[in-house]
């Protein structure tokens, strides 16, 4: 018999606790991400068992929203924004150097684990632009120069 993950008792938990809540499979899928970092390819049948629901159904939701990971994060994500004024101040080069940078593409984590790289639509910093988030903490005004610095130093904080 295989062992069952560690996290497959959490998982339980919060299906459990929001399965009785109108329009369930959102905010299930966010608890679990919020504990786990990601939703566990394996949790889609439980999911969608519990929830009366097809596993294409719950993949379909997952895949559908960007927010939504398959796969662990790494120690940090970086977000690069990609709104429209982030664009017309020069964030398609950052976001190139970014993944220069990173080794990574969108969605991916760099080789240590350290980072995972992501794309956000906005971070509501438009006056500074081009802006990233790394962590909790966004940076505005945001350079090749000044994302290597930031980079530095969160890599040397973790």
């Amino acid at each position: 018999m295989t062992a069952k993950p560690s996290y497959h008792e959490d998982v339980k938990a919060i299906i459990e606790g929001l399965k009785d809540k109108p329009g369930p499979l959102l905010p299930i899928l966010h608890a679990i991400q919020d504990r786990l970092g990601y939703v566990p390819p394996d949790t889609v049948p439980v999911i969608a068992r519990d929830l009366n629901l097809s596993r294409a159904e719950v993949h379909g939701v997952i895949t559908f929203y960007h927010y939504f990971r398959e796969t662990p994060p790494g120690r940090q994500t970086v977000y690069v924004c990609r709104a429209e004024s982030c664009q017309a101040m020069g964030s398609e080069a950052l976001e190139e150097h970014a993944r220069q940078r990173l080794g990574v593409d969108y969605h991916e984590n760099t080789a240590d684990g350290g980072f995972t790289l992501e794309p956000v639509y906005c971070l509501g910093n438009c006056a500074c632009s081009p802006s990233i988030m790394v962590g909790k903490d966004v940076y505005g005004r945001v350079t090749p120069e000044r994302f290597d610095e930031i980079l530095d130093a969160a890599q040397a904080s973790s």
